[in-house]
């Protein structure tokens, strides 16, 4: 398999994503539901943004590798937030979390009015191999 990134830019560096990613000779594709700060008994956590976020990489990490696939090799990744002004102060987290999986994708980021209960922030990743 090979991934390479696409950047007319530089700017998209500092933000943890690519413009586009472009994947070849692939031998399987992992589309993963939004994963967000929901307990082993289906709880929704009621926790502030940073645990839930938290909370949300551990959950996504878990059903990737349990899929067999790789975080390093996530190519899309959507994340819904509730409040992007609740999020921006730690998307650091998410900016580490990238950057120990050496991951390089195409990201959309979106503030959505709501989420499943008292969910505040969801990823939504496309994973290959």
């Amino acid at each position: 398999m090979e991934i390479n990134a696409i950047n007319p830019w530089k700017w998209q560096d500092a933000r943890s994503y690519a413009q586009a990613i472009e994947v070849k000779n692939v031998e399987g594709t992992l589309y993963v539901s939004g994963q967000t700060a929901i307990n082993d008994d289906g709880i929704s956590s009621n926790e502030d943004m940073k645990t839930q976020l938290i909370k949300s990489l551990v959950n996504l990490e878990r059903v990737i590798t349990e899929a067999g696939y790789s975080c390093s090799n996530i190519v899309r990744l959507n994340i819904y937030t509730t409040s992007t002004e609740e999020l921006w102060p730690h998307f650091s987290i998410f900016q580490d979390w990238i950057a120990k999986h050496g991951t390089k994708q195409a990201l959309t980021l979106l503030e959505v009015v709501s989420l499943f209960e008292t969910l505040k922030v969801e990823l939504e990743a496309t994973v290959v191999r």
